[in-house]
């Protein structure tokens, strides 16, 4: 039962986001995220460009609201933007903005778009990031180009969870231009990562040390028993000395 929800939920998270995209192209939309609360559904739509959403005294959110309540069957949707700081650690809206890129210049200039957005990526703090382009590029045949640059993981969780993935496609004369985006973010945890010592020396003082405090120990032990040594020497001859003075008086006596 616990999967079947899930699953209803994924699509028709889905079907929403597909739905807004349908009605509002091209407003950089990342993400898109569907909560019930108390009151209803909320709808949170993470995008670059809050303001062509929300429109003029908010127009466009109030058309969508009943649109998406009317469509989807919600009780009462609520909607939520959040802005994207970054807009270039983000992999859906970085391959929304190579298609639109070629389809403003053309395919003609692909290689001055994708060196620029992996450039603008880079800058942005990101680990690694590697952009495709696939289809009628200039050329005689349709055929794939890679764009690629610093440190990216290609399998392992951290491929499935932390690297960021998106997939576009730019409409052209010539054909269908297809778009993947992969991006590394800066922030990643990795489980390969080890803290190595710079310091060559920094094991030898450790050991240096903890030899200095057994020698202290060893020298503090024999000091204690040369006392206790000294201590018995010293009653032994006390003892004798007493000994022989009762001798004596025995003798005179």
């Amino acid at each position: 039962m616990i999967e079947r929800e899930l699953i209803a939920q994924k699509g028709k998270e889905l079907a929403i986001r597909q739905f807004i995209e349908q009605r509002l192209p091209k407003i950089g939309i990342s993400q898109i995220k569907l909560k019930k609360i108390p009151l209803g559904e909320k709808i949170i739509i993470s995008t670059s460009r809050p303001s062509l959403i929300v429109g003029s005294k908010g127009a466009n959110i109030k058309d969508l609201t009943s649109l998406l309540k009317k469509k989807f069957n919600l009780e009462n949707p609520q909607i939520e933007i959040n802005e994207v700081r970054d807009i270039f650690l983000d992999a859906h809206i970085v391959a929304e903005k190579i298609a639109s890129s070629l389809e403003r210049f053309g395919s003609a200039r692909f290689k001055s778009i994708g060196h620029k957005v992996m450039e603008n990526i880079m800058n942005s703090g990101a680990l690694g990031v590697e952009i495709t382009l696939s289809g009628k590029i200039p050329g005689a045949r349709a055929k794939s180009w890679r764009f690629y640059q610093g440190y990216l993981k290609k399998c392992g969780d951290i491929a499935v969870v932390g690297v960021q993935k998106a997939q576009a496609a730019a409409l052209l004369k010539t054909g269908i231009i297809g778009i993947k985006v992969a991006i590394m973010p800066p922030n990643l945890e990795m489980p390969d990562n080890i803290e190595v010592l710079t310091e060559a020396k920094a094991v030898p003082e450790i050991m240096e040390k903890g030899g200095e405090e057994s020698k202290n120990k060893k020298a503090k032990k024999r000091k204690s028993a040369k006392k206790k040594e000294e201590t018995v020497e010293k009653k032994e001859i006390k003892d004798e000395k007493a000994a022989e003075s009762d001798v004596k008086e025995g003798e005179e006596a």
